[in-house]
């Protein structure tokens, strides 16, 4: 029997994109939560839905532990939750009813419950906390667990009778110090590392350096930590990487932060930290081209291990760039790419189609800037409007018939935009075999450069590539005529 029950409602099985990679990363905030709730004298528990078939399996769980609190702490990290599918949405309203059958009391922390706590206080829920959760949390299993007033706890959401009321947000955490490591040993981390054998993948395991985002791009939404920017120091994420290299025997790691060493001078200092303590690890992160200019940051990342870094290049069109308020330049993406391929370090492009007012000669830019730049991995989608966002604002009378993706390779245009759905899927297909074919053509050319290592499937997959693009090519005319 303990005190509280925690869980997430990300399901890998129910996305078949992500669950076919074959490389699923434990639920971090929930373990920051019940690692928390913890050290402050709460016994917990956690059923992580990762890896299971369906919420009904968290039945037996929850008649085994006999909880007073049952709480759906989503991972705050992870942009899959962000995203609020609906196959996820559905699956932790079905835990929330069997929670109640069985007396709990409910809370839910959420992107998805911060934004629409009102389909959660119907379909169960107690309480919903907005925003950054740990603090309000705890005093709120206190608050209970004493029968005093609710009415001070600073953001919490709840039903005073029939009337919803919301209380004051609370400001996010700054001293992310404080916090204790993540509860790890509640995870089967050896259920994830089959997973990943499966993948032909190295194991890693994901940690987060920083909370928050101080840009503003009009289509990214932040419900959890808002646009401040709270670094953990690189002290205590040295010590969190050796306890994890020592307990799991784990030395890459996905960095899953929204971006990456934004303080100035932390990056420098965390590859310090690393050398004294003799940590030799491999990792990856989420930047962005700009930052990645600054001072030395691109050689303290390659001496630190940093093996490949995703960014947010969106598109090769600045006028779309201006557009989303990225406050980027296509110059900086070629800049930063180039520097970053002469470390030998990998580059990954996330490309956003169908931004509002988009045209065919903006697209025609991306694709040549993905032809030329040729990055390691391409993440493709379309534009995708989150609450609490510019972007949602000024297309939120369209998302009448649909406002979530089911899963995450869904691509729905759920908006006017452009062109039609039917158009996206087959360009983000089309894009695909074109940065196929520009990284064959790139292995032909190097079968006469000695220093550099064929890869000859990709040569090969050119008899593929080439007519299967043509054809796509000319379907994408049919269907741009059939929108203009």
């Amino acid at each position: 029997m303990v005190d509280i029950v925690f869980s997430h409602s990300y399901f890998y099985k129910f996305d078949k994109k992500q669950w076919d990679n074959k490389t699923p990363f434990p639920p971090l905030g929930t373990l920051y939560a019940a690692a928390y709730l913890r050290e402050n004298g709460h016994s917990v528990a956690l059923f992580d839905t990762n890896l299971v078939d369906n919420p009904e399996t968290i039945t037996p769980f929850l008649k085994a532990k006999k909880p007073k609190y049952f709480i759906i702490y989503d991972d705050g990290f992870n942009y899959l939750t962000k995203m609020c599918l609906t196959t996820m949405r559905e699956a932790a309203f079905k835990m929330m009813h069997l929670a109640k059958e069985m007396g709990c009391i409910v809370i839910t922390n959420s992107s998805d419950s911060t934004d629409h706590y009102e389909s959660y206080l119907d379909n169960g829920a107690d309480y919903i906390i907005k925003g950054e959760g740990e603090i309000s949390l705890n005093e709120l299993i206190n608050t209970l667990n004493n029968n005093e007033s609710v009415s001070e706890i600073k953001g919490l959401v709840y039903k005073n009778k029939t009337e919803i009321t919301e209380n004051p947000k609370r400001t996010v955490l700054r001293d992310l110090d404080v916090l204790p490591f993540p509860a790890w040993d509640l995870i089967a981390i050896n259920d994830y590392k089959n997973v990943w054998k499966q993948s032909g993948k190295t194991f890693t395991i994901n940690i987060a350096t920083t909370r928050g985002c101080p840009f503003k791009c009009n289509w990214c939404a932040k419900p959890i930590y808002g646009n401040r920017y709270n670094s953990h120091s690189p002290e205590y994420i040295t010590k969190h990487i050796k306890y994890l290299s020592d307990t799991f025997d784990v030395n890459r790691f996905w960095m899953c932060d929204d971006i990456f060493g934004l303080k100035p001078n932390w990056v420098q200092a965390f590859n310090k930290h690393l050398k004294a303590e003799k940590l030799n690890i491999s990792y990856y992160i989420q930047s962005r081209v700009d930052l990645l200019l600054k001072e030395d940051t691109i050689d303290a990342l390659a001496e630190s291990g940093l093996e490949e870094v995703w960014v947010g290049a969106e598109s090769g069109s600045q006028a779309i760039l201006d557009a989303m308020d990225k406050e980027t330049k296509v110059e900086q993406i070629y800049e930063a790419t180039r520097l970053l391929k002469k470390k030998a370090i990998k580059v990954a492009f996330f490309i956003q189609f169908g931004y509002l007012n988009e045209t065919k000669a903006d697209i025609d830019k991306t694709i040549a800037m993905i032809k030329e730049l040729i990055p390691d991995d391409l993440g493709i989608s379309v534009s995708y409007p989150l609450p609490g966002t510019k972007f949602y604002d000024k297309v939120k009378d369209d998302l009448i018939l649909k406002a979530n993706w089911t899963d995450s390779d869904d691509l729905a245009m759920m908006f006017n935009g452009t062109y039609s759905t039917k158009f996206y899927r087959k360009l983000q297909r089309y894009v695909h075999k074109e940065y196929r074919k520009s990284q064959g053509f790139a292995n032909t050319k190097s079968i006469f450069n000695a220093s550099i290592k064929t890869n000859w499937r990709a040569i090969g997959l050119l008899l593929y590539y080439i007519p299967s693009a043509l054809i796509d090519k000319l379907m994408l005319k049919k269907l741009q005529h059939t929108n203009d």
